[in-house]
């Protein structure tokens, strides 16, 4: 099977990386699965092993044939169900129950299919993630904070769990890749749809230009009386800049310029 490069496509190939990323996800025993991409089906086959039903979502519809012969027992059993098209239109609603997402997903829509599904209604409970290897260190382990890593961590908990070498895939990508998981995700930081929506534009605020320190990135829409209250309310260093402030001293921040 051919890896189609407009479909960022590169397969997995090692059976051990998928039962690693199935471990990572720590699945409960009656977990439903949302799997982005199955491709040639190695990481379905180990999530079939520890899931009570999986739910793959495949773009490419020269793949779906393949699934459904390979795996005719699951489907007709109704443990897997194939679904052809883009994740990126699926309503996740249609799984109708509490669901865990795990998936290798291409590079070039990563920032997407996470803001997607963190944002979404129905909000998968973890995400099990297979991403560029620089992509799961600005989430989980760097030292400054990024637009990335706060839109991530007001959700859920995110944690680098470990890294998958270019070889492991057909074809190798030019890049490591690394499984980031991210648990325990919720709307618990916001009470109302509108603070939501607030945090994330006194973010986008924040984060505006890189080489200005926070006020003046925040008086570009705010009036500076308004951000030095704020900053001095929430306890915040005038000369502060966005990359230094942890998540908490963000979400008052929100509800103080709100």
């Amino acid at each position: 099977m051919f890896a189609k490069k407009s479909l960022g496509q590169n397969f997995l190939m090692h059976r051990q990386t998928g039962e690693r990323i199935v471990l990572a996800a720590k699945l409960p025993q009656d977990a439903v699965v949302l799997e982005i991409g199955p491709g040639t089906g190695m990481l379905t086959r180990e999530l079939l092993k520890q899931a009570d039903r999986v739910v793959a979502v495949e773009a490419d519809g020269s793949l779906i044939e393949q699934l459904q012969e390979t795996f005719s027992e699951e489907i007709a059993s109704g443990r897997l169900e194939v679904i052809h098209a883009d994740i990126r239109s699926f309503d996740a609603s249609v799984i109708g129950t509490a669901y865990h997402l795990v998936a290798n997903i291409p590079y070039y829509i990563t920032g997407e299919i996470i803001r997607q599904f963190l944002t979404e209604e129905h909000q998968p409970s973890s995400m099990t993630l297979l991403v560029q290897k620089e992509v799961a260190v600005r989430i989980a382990r760097a030292k400054k904070e990024s637009l990335l890593s706060l839109s991530v961590k007001v959700y859920g908990t995110p944690s680098y769990c470990f890294t998958v070498p270019r070889g492991a895939f057909m074809p190798a990508p030019n890049v490591d890749s690394a499984v980031l998981h991210i648990g325990d995700i919720s709307r618990a930081s916001f009470a109302t749809p509108q603070q939501e929506a607030k945090f994330f534009t006194c973010i986008r605020a924040g984060f505006a230009h890189k080489r200005k320190r926070l006020a003046k990135n925040l008086e570009e829409f705010w009036a500076r009386e308004e951000v030095v209250q704020a900053l001095v309310s929430c306890g915040i260093p005038k000369d502060s800049r966005a990359e230094d402030l942890p998540l908490s001293d963000w979400l008052l921040l929100a509800k103080e310029l709100s």
